[in-house]
């Protein structure tokens, strides 16, 4: 099995809703930090698991320097946006989402 991993940094505005009510739910934003996790059997043509080019395009590409409500369809909670990551990067098994630096949200598939 081939491993890969890309860390990113986005830069990006969310609020969240919840049942019980909190400050998270008025506008605010982060540097986060993304940790973007690949596996292959096999490598592809160029030897490669991912281009990790292909990573930023899809994730950095898609929410850094947005309002994660606008642009994604559903509550942008740092647990939400690691299983889009994972849904949407080819060969991705686990993604790791960091709002601050003691705050990370991870969501892995089960094999």
């Amino acid at each position: 099995m081939y491993y890969v991993t890309k860390t990113l940094e986005i830069s990006a505005s969310h609020q969240v809703t919840t049942d019980h009510g909190c400050k998270c739910e008025t506008p605010h934003g982060h540097n986060w930090k993304v940790t973007v996790f690949c596996r292959a059997k096999e490598l592809d043509e160029d030897g490669m698991v991912i281009d990790f080019t292909l990573i930023k395009k899809l994730v950095h590409g898609r929410i850094d320097h947005t309002n994660l409500n606008e642009v994604l369809d559903f509550n942008p909670t740092a647990e939400n946006l690691a299983r889009w990551i994972v849904d949407t990067v080819p060969n991705c098994y686990r993604a790791e989402v960091w709002e601050t630096r003691d705050n990370m949200a991870a969501y892995e598939l089960d094999d």
